[in-house]
């Protein structure tokens, strides 16, 4: 392993010449050939304590390695900006050779037009990660290289907290810029409506400063993707007040898909009458040690401020007859592990699979649906000769006073109506076309039926989770108000479309 200091000599003559996507408004464009990029001149340029990553090396094959193996972004090098000022000189110089460059952190974006990137500068935030907690407490300045467990460990040590992604490997601004679901925004909201402020670096490489008196501030909380490279972020935090939490996980067989669902719309969704301190999330999944014809239904009921969940929330799904239950107590710490999404489980992993999911949002579930798409999810699943077997189905059921509060004209991010993230996760080798043709067929079809079951007249999803096959109305809302007010500011702070590789506004 080797990773370079700035220093002229250490940069390889491949690196002066540079091939690259030339910047067009509708967004992706034709391969061309460009000037010279002279990458010791940007080494020239950046302080002392950025690192440039070089291919061969196992510190570059590590910072451009993702979480999804599916239509990945290329690099030919990696810049790790030690400060915010580097990340201004990387986009310069960059923009002065007609470079494109992606910023990354916590890898774990697998929305397809990634793949749109086909050589360029990767711009590595991960040593951007600091925390500095305000004199009063209520705020924290935070760094926009860090990644969720690092953020909540580090308020936890001040007994603070704030809203951040679930899995505690993903970063903290990549959830944040397209919305970002988390434990706790039954109390306070998406993670981004704890922003009150961003240091942007704009597709001009110019280190700007966005607040609630900008127009783009509005764009940056549910489309930021589209406008800039956020180097740091001031967030509201608050006062840790119940570190203990409980679960009980239930699980059921697939037969009781039906009764399953319908007893969660009664109890929490159809009604909007889930407790602010509750959270429900469900899996499927095969694990023929629990079931060995069909994927297991593991129902996730999750309580704050307490050491034993409330029976008037998991009696109901008790009397259903389960195969088993698992109470267990902790800390808010706990629930990545409780839920398999803590930094040692597979999802923090990269193993080189493809990881496409299909996700939806919903008002409430659909039983009739549901045991359609749990049928499609068996036969995809527990074939002798599946690619899926891996495969996971998420349904993410979050409390949603603090996330409903702010109203749907608050942000860009459009769907505060919704109740219910869906999402399955397909799971696979990536061994040529016919196995990603069948999940891209598979992962629609149960998507279709969900939206068809919805009875909704637009598509709604969540950015963060996309495929890529999706539209600007699906991802950041069908209104035309919406699609207007996006695209004016896509024009104004970013008109050739350098920021076009994750979920592009147009």
């Amino acid at each position: 392993m080797y990773q370079h200091k700035f220093k002229v000599a250490a940069l390889p003559a491949w690196a002066a010449i540079a091939t690259c996507l030339v910047p067009c408004v509708s967004g992706f464009c034709a391969r061309a050939d460009t000037r010279q990029a002279n990458y010791t001149e940007l080494a020239e340029q950046l302080s002392s304590s950025a690192l440039i990553y070089l291919p061969g090396s196992d510190t570059f094959e590590d910072a451009v390695a993702r979480w999804s193996n599916l239509s990945v972004p290329v690099a030919n090098v990696v810049v790790s900006p030690g400060s915010e000022e580097d990340v201004v000189t990387t986009v310069k110089f960059a923009n002065k050779y007609q470079v494109p460059f992606l910023a990354t952190n916590g890898f774990h974006g697998s929305i397809t037009t990634l793949g749109k990137m086909s050589s360029g500068i990767e711009i590595y935030l991960n040593q951007l990660n600091s925390v500095e907690i305000s004199e009063d407490g209520q705020t924290a300045k935070i760094g926009g290289g860090i990644r969720s467990k690092n953020l909540t460990d580090a308020l936890w040590a001040a007994s603070k907290q704030t809203v951040t992604g679930t899995c505690e490997c993903v970063s903290y601004l990549g959830p944040g810029l397209g919305g970002g679901h988390g434990w706790l925004q039954g109390h306070h909201g998406l993670v981004s409506d704890q922003f009150l402020s961003f240091n942007v670096v704009l597709a001009d490489g110019s280190l700007v400063t966005v607040d609630e008196s900008s127009d783009l501030f509005w764009g940056l909380k549910g489309a930021g993707h589209n406008f800039g490279i956020v180097t740091s972020v001031t967030s509201k935090i608050y006062d840790l007040t119940k570190p203990n939490y409980a679960v009980n996980t239930i699980f059921f067989s697939g037969d009781k898909v039906k009764e399953v669902y319908q007893l969660a719309n009664e109890l929490w969704i159809t009604n909007g009458t889930m407790p602010e301190d509750l959270n429900n999330w469900s899996y499927w999944f095969y694990d023929p040690t629990i079931d060995a014809d069909k994927p297991v239904i593991a129902m996730y009921i999750i309580q704050e401020g307490v050491d034993v969940v409330d029976s008037v929330h998991t009696q109901p799904f008790l009397d259903l007859g389960p195969i088993m239950s698992q109470p267990q107590s902790g800390t808010y710490l706990d629930l990545g592990k409780w839920t398999g999404i803590s930094l040692a489980d597979g999802p923090c992993q990269k193993t080189g699979n493809a990881n496409p999911r299909f996700p939806i949002y919903l008002k409430q579930y659909n039983p009739e649906a549901q045991a359609q798409v749990y049928e499609l999810f068996r036969q995809a699943t527990t074939n002798d000769s599946t690619p899926f077997s891996g495969a996971l189905f998420m349904f993410e059921g979050y409390s949603q006073q603090g996330l409903k509060a702010p109203g749907d004209e608050a942000s860009a991010f459009a769907y505060r109506s919704e109740n219910l993230l869906v999402a399955p996760l397909l799971t696979y080798a990536p061994t040529g076309q016919a196995v990603e043709q069948a999940a891209y067929q598979l992962g629609n079809q149960i998507r279709d039926i969900l939206y068809q079951g919805s009875g909704e007249s637009s598509l709604s999803t969540y950015v963060n989770y996309a495929y890529g096959d999706e539209t600007p109305k699906a991802w950041y809302g069908s209104e035309s108000w919406r699609q207007d007010r996006l695209s004016a500011l896509k024009k104004k702070y970013d008109p050739t479309a350098k920021f076009s590789f994750y979920a592009p506004i147009a």
